[in-house]
């Protein structure tokens, strides 16, 4: 007989609540969002809670929200197609330089980065390279079909922030694994156009529970339903945002590598193993006779044999995972560790000294404006991966050498 690895909470007038939280702390907020969205009409069984779940605008970050004939856009959020990307280089410990400060350089060089200073955006391109060039051609179609519908998205940052990192919990990371492998990883989304297209469409929904005088126990949860003026603007948009998210990784990932190869002078391979995965974003699936959207809003897809990436807080460690394909969750696991502090509680308990220690080891950033991604403003990774072990098991244990912060 299965054992189960979950609490569930079941309300009236709603679908049950699914929760991997044993042993991580769940806040009253979170949960009182996630009762929220289990009275949604159009949720497909229930509702499955990750170990890093965490307060979010709409619905909860770390929550898996499984739906049939509608789609709620805040649920995907405005960071469309976020996700990790790692590769594990032909490298290992030995061929780094006792000093890592040139690797970091480097890769700050080669990746944009930052919030905008001024008349100066650093966090975009001023004269985009050859590939992101060439990726945003695979893109343009898309967007242009985006736009005839939906004009005012024509001047989002699209083009220039393709192949850049953004800022907040974004991050590009050098890793050791347990034997000692170097492995390249990074976190980043959609970017500007991302958050123009969600942002656009959640207004949109709104407007639209509004005119039909639709109540909802949250205005952030307004959705679109199936057949609806803006639905199938909307699955494209979303469809088209995760892939230009996908591109962008990809983008980074080729600049981070030709960066090291500049510092290293040893020839390597950085393609040894290698995983690219999404942890905001809507996907058509199937599950239990139906075939419903997963939205999944910090969650990644963990089918059983499915690679994924699950990562620490700055400083601690991250994990390469395997699905086990566990149908209660539907397929899904954490996306990381999940904030127990909000950004501006982090800058008010966590002091520069207390960060600079936590992240003693680490070749990063140690000032004023990085503390609130400070390990202490997270879950313990432990804990987290203690509660989803139904869901993943672990292939590769990963801790951080160097870590870039937008």
């Amino acid at each position: 007989m299965k054992t189960q690895n979950y609490d569930v909470i079941n309300d009236p007038g709603a679908v049950p609540i699914k929760l991997w939280t044993r042993g991580v702390p769940l806040e009253d907020e979170a949960r009182r969002q996630l009762q929220n969205i289990a009275k949604l009409p159009f949720i497909h069984r229930w509702i499955s809670v990750m170990p890093d779940v965490h307060l979010g605008k709409g619905a909860t970050v770390g929550s898996v929200v499984p739906t049939i004939g509608a789609i709620v856009p805040a649920a995907v959020g405005v960071d469309i197609g976020c996700g990790m990307i790692a590769a594990r280089t032909t490298l290992t410990a030995n061929d780094l330089p006792d000093n890592l400060t040139e690797i970091r350089s480097a890769i700050e060089k080669a990746v944009p980065h930052g919030r905008t200073v001024g008349a100066r955006d650093k966090g975009a391109w001023a004269n985009p390279p050859e590939a992101t060039v060439e990726g945003w051609a695979s893109l343009q179609d898309g967007f242009d079909r985006i736009v005839a519908r939906h004009p005012k998205l024509k001047r989002s940052n699209h083009l220039h922030h393709l192949g850049t990192l953004g800022t907040g919990n974004h991050f590009v990371e050098v890793c050791l694994d347990e034997e000692n492998r170097v492995w390249f990883m990074l976190h980043s989304g959609s970017r500007g156009v991302g958050n123009a297209i969600g942002s656009h469409f959640i207004e949109l929904a709104k407007q639209d529970m509004r005119r039909w005088m639709i109540n909802l126990p949250d205005q952030d949860l307004a959705y679109l339903p199936e057949g609806s003026d803006h639905y199938a603007d909307y699955v494209f948009a979303v469809d088209w945002a995760q892939r230009f998210a996908r591109n962008n990784r990809e983008i980074m990932m080729k600049h981070v590598v030709e960066a090291v190869r500049k510092v290293i002078a040893k020839p390597f391979d950085a393609q040894a193993e290698a995983v690219n995965c999404h942890h905001n974003y809507v996907n058509r699936e199937h599950h239990f006779g139906k075939d419903v959207l997963v939205t999944r809003k910090g969650a990644v897809s963990a089918r059983k044999g499915e690679m994924g990436i699950i990562p620490g807080s700055m400083g601690a460690k991250s994990f390469i995972v395997r699905g086990l394909g566990n149908e209660d969750s539907f397929h899904s696991c954490s996306h990381g560790a999940g904030r127990v502090m909000s950004r501006t509680e982090a800058r008010r308990r966590i002091s520069v000294e207390e960060h600079a220690k936590a992240t003693a080891h680490v070749e990063c950033r140690k000032d004023a404006d990085v503390v609130d991604e400070s390990p202490a403003a997270y879950k313990s990774i432990d804990a987290v991966m203690a509660a989803q072990s139904d869901l993943v098991e672990i292939v590769h244990t990963l801790r951080q050498v160097v870590c870039v912060k937008g």
